[in-house]
């Protein structure tokens, strides 16, 4: 995908992008380029497939969701970013918490928000059950892109959305982990709102978007240790 490319998708998903926000998804891209070379972020290199199956991939998720009308999201497993700091570049009102557990990702987050001169973003080293129990019902949107299977995820970012926010779940084919998640969901005081299915352009691999809102509160033994939500998830 093109930069030309880009901007003529995002603006099929209703996003309008200036000068100032393509820069800094390029300065992005290239300190993402070059620290790879030293630590493994990302398998994918060439700029046209980091614009498509990073930068557009990680805008899909408004397609659920209208995040000008949202103001803090939560990232978890953001990895190198994504989506966390491209929502925060297309969307700079929101305030924004980009969780990750391995430190040298950390380090590698924190010279892009520099770089980029970006405000009111935090990056914090913690594991997300840990980061939880902390800050129940904390944030207007929670967000997870292809980093663990719903039902695990569900407990460990559930507890931090705001009663009738929702969590936004990024998975590529989803239809056996949506088998059977009712029990898991009511269990969380949440309810499915919406599953959309799509194919990302060019490459048409599948994509699926699972919007889910926080409807009451949820006990607060929830969630659990990680080895424990594993061994048995809900």
């Amino acid at each position: 995908m093109t930069e030309k490319e880009f901007v003529k998708a995002l603006n099929k998903l209703g996003i309008d992008i200036d000068e100032d926000k393509l820069g800094k998804l390029d300065k992005y891209y290239h300190i993402l380029i070059e620290k790879n070379k030293i630590m493994n972020l990302t398998n994918i290199i060439r700029k046209e497939e980091v614009y498509l199956k990073h930068y557009y991939d990680s805008l899909t998720i408004s397609l659920v969701i209208n995040f000008n009308k949202q103001k803090s999201l939560c990232d978890i497993g953001t990895g190198a970013g994504f989506p966390g700091i491209v929502l925060k570049i297309l969307f700079p009102h929101l305030k924004v918490v980009l969780i990750d557990s391995l430190a040298k990702r950390i380090t590698f987050l924190n010279e892009v928000i520099e770089e980029l001169d970006l405000k009111d973003i935090e990056v914090i080293h913690v594991r997300a059950e840990d980061y939880a129990r902390k800050n129940n019902k904390k944030f207007d949107v929670v967000v997870s892109r292809a980093v663990a299977k719903l039902n695990i995820l569900n407990e460990l970012c559930l507890p931090l959305v705001k009663i009738g926010g929702c969590f936004i779940s990024m998975k590529g084919y989803a239809d056996e982990e949506l088998k059977n998640i009712d029990k898991n969901l009511a269990e969380l005081n949440s309810e499915i709102l919406e599953i959309k299915r799509f194919l990302l352009p060019l490459e048409e691999s599948q994509r699926t978007l699972i919007k889910i809102k926080k409807i009451n509160s949820i006990n607060k033994k929830y969630p659990r240790e990680f080895k424990e939500i594993k061994k048995k998830p809900l």
